[in-house]
């Protein structure tokens, strides 16, 4: 496998850390009123993010840089990524060859060597906490294999889903696991954030790092953001990929 190939990979699942539930952190309703208590937290959470203007942001780009350690090879890129609403556009330059994956609403373009499609980008990860008070994304308790922590899980109407773990003391997304499936392989992602941004009462991840456990390879991205903008004007150009 070659390593721009991984990269490509590790991009497309860093913000939100997405896909297809397969490896499934397996979960069953605690109680109605642990499901409850859950929804409750997720309000003050969301609140906490800047409340109705997550739920309205339009759209969301950030760049800067990443470094990926794989096969035990540290290697450093640049990235930019743009959100607006269920479409995204990565770039990824790296020193073997720029990446760039498309999502425009219907299918995923790459011009990377090896094509795969992903599900929105909206469905899973931090992007979806913008969803909290849709009826089609239901709240339930975290499982049972997250006793001890404070949180809740959001599941997407496709079954993909996102568990949230909560800083007590500041009310913010302290990190968050999905599972996923990538071209029929079973994997999971784990992501710690380290630093928010405010923007104008929007709190967006700046400074994070991601695992991601795919079979027999893990691999880990340290992600920092120079340059974060919401709500800006987004052409639909971007979502083309050029032939």
């Amino acid at each position: 496998m070659k390593i721009s190939f991984l990269l490509v990979l590790l991009l497309v699942l860093a913000f939100a850390s997405f896909g297809q539930p397969s490896a499934k952190l397996v979960s069953k309703p605690d109680t109605a009123a642990a499901d409850k208590a859950a929804r409750e937290l997720a309000s003050v959470v969301l609140k906490a993010h800047g409340g109705d203007k997550l739920k309205q942001l339009k759209s969301l780009t950030l760049s800067g840089s990443v470094d990926v350690n794989a096969f035990g090879q540290a290697v450093p890129a640049t990235f930019a990524m743009v959100f607006s609403g269920e479409k995204y556009r990565i770039d990824l330059n790296n020193p073997f060859q720029p990446i760039k994956q498309i999502y425009d609403g219907t299918q995923t373009l790459t011009n990377g060597q090896g094509a795969f499609k992903l599900p929105p980008l909206d469905r899973t990860g931090f992007y979806v906490l913008g969803r909290i008070g849709d009826a089609a994304y239901p709240i339930n308790a975290l499982p049972a294999t997250a006793k001890g922590k404070s949180g809740f899980r959001i599941t997407a109407p496709d079954g993909n889903y996102t568990d949230f773990y909560i800083d007590t003391k500041t009310n913010q997304v302290k990190g968050y696991e999905s599972a996923f499936e990538f071209n029929g392989m079973p994997g999971t992602t784990s992501v710690e954030i380290d630093k928010y941004r405010d923007l104008e009462g929007v709190f967006v991840p700046e400074k994070f790092a991601q695992r991601f456990d795919l079979g027999q390879i893990t691999a880990y991205c340290s992600f920092k953001a120079k340059e974060i903008a919401i709500n800006t004007t987004i052409s639909s150009d971007v979502f083309t990929l050029a032939k």
